[in-house]
């Protein structure tokens, strides 16, 4: 069996990659092991942090080698095994990679979990249901430690961590307001997504707006931008307020020539005793059931609306890619594969 894939070809440079930053192959599938299953990927997801495992890891992985899969999260379904604990037709999303079929041994560093829920696509478990929804929930309601009656802002509302915020702080009784870069996306954002306003960044006065939603500032904000906009927000902060720090992608193209943008207000968070803290999804992974269990709950019930931007072909990987840093996507973005 054939399987194609994308694979480095040469380091990005400046804000979006190129088409000739990978390679497309095609190569033979390896016959299984024991302890192997094969998954056909159904849907890949990208994220921002994958244009810098491309140059350096990230921090986060080794760095690439030209010839190597290009990384990322999907979801598929296992059509072969030799692995008693992956079963044939057993649902599961982890380190996929940029491919058609992924051979998996298992092991912790694939971050295989099945996916358990069978009542909405199987697209959501890299979104709502997945580490982007896991972002939001645990983000919100464990670093945000969200209360009812509380105002809540969000940067990148419409991006797939943001769009689940809304509804999430609306289900505990809070109040968000959504920042978003298009009069189409600030319709979603208070159509579907649960805010009560939006805040168009860039036509509006972002911090005029904010004291007309909350006048008497925030208690929350869900940072996923990071520069300006972040300093901005930590003039508005409330006593005791929390800043959740979930991205940064304004600053990803300023990383290489240190020309990122310097805070001025942070002196705010001593002022008002407020916390600003960042996190990593996976500290929370004993927890994952635990989630995902209540907003599938939540989806049934019409409480918790979710977001998708799928664009179809792996050889669209790269285009949907960039458009996180074009700021086109609107929702969680996914390509489907198969």
């Amino acid at each position: 069996m054939k399987n194609r894939r994308l694979v480095l070809a040469a380091r990005p440079e400046g804000l979006l990659i190129k088409p000739t930053d990978f390679r497309m192959e095609e190569v033979e599938l390896p016959l299984l092991k024991n302890g192997e299953f094969l998954i056909k990927v159904l849907f890949l997801s990208v994220a921002p942090v994958m244009k810098f495992y491309m140059q350096d890891g990230a921090g986060i992985e080794a760095p690439m080698q030209f010839g190597d899969t290009m990384r990322g999260r999907g979801v598929g379904e296992v059509i072969e095994s030799k692995n008693k604990d992956f079963q044939i037709g057993d649902i599961v999303q982890g380190k996929c990679g940029w491919q058609e079929y992924k051979v998996c041994d298992g092991t912790p560093y694939h971050m295989m979990y099945k996916v358990k829920q069978r009542k909405v696509p199987y697209s959501t478990a890299l979104g709502v249901l997945g580490m982007t929804g896991f972002t939001s929930y645990f983000g919100l309601y464990h670093i945000g430690k969200l209360k009812a009656g509380e105002n809540v802002l969000v940067s990148a509302a419409t991006g797939g961590v943001g769009s689940n915020v809304g509804n999430l702080a609306h289900i505990k009784g809070s109040r968000a307001v959504g920042l978003a870069s298009t009069d189409e996306k600030c319709r979603l954002l208070t159509e579907k997504l649960g805010y009560i306003g939006a805040i168009n960044y860039k036509t509006e006065n972002v911090s005029e707006r904010i004291d007309h939603f909350f006048p008497e500032g925030i208690d929350v904000y869900f940072d996923n931008v990071g520069g300006e906009i972040l300093d901005i927000a930590l003039g508005k902060i409330r006593r005791y307020a929390r800043v959740v720090l979930c991205g940064r992608i304004s600053q990803y193209e300023h990383k290489q020539d240190n020309s990122q943008y310097d805070l001025k207000n942070w002196y705010r968070l001593g002022l008002n005793r407020a916390k600003m803290q960042g996190f990593f999804i996976y500290d929370f992974e004993a927890q994952f059931d635990k989630a995902e269990k209540e907003m599938v709950q939540w989806i049934e019930d019409g409480q918790l609306t979710y977001q998708e931007d799928i664009l179809e072909g792996l050889e669209n990987m790269p285009v949907a890619l960039n458009r996180l840093f074009e700021k086109k996507n609107i929702g969680k973005q996914l390509v489907k594969i198969a």
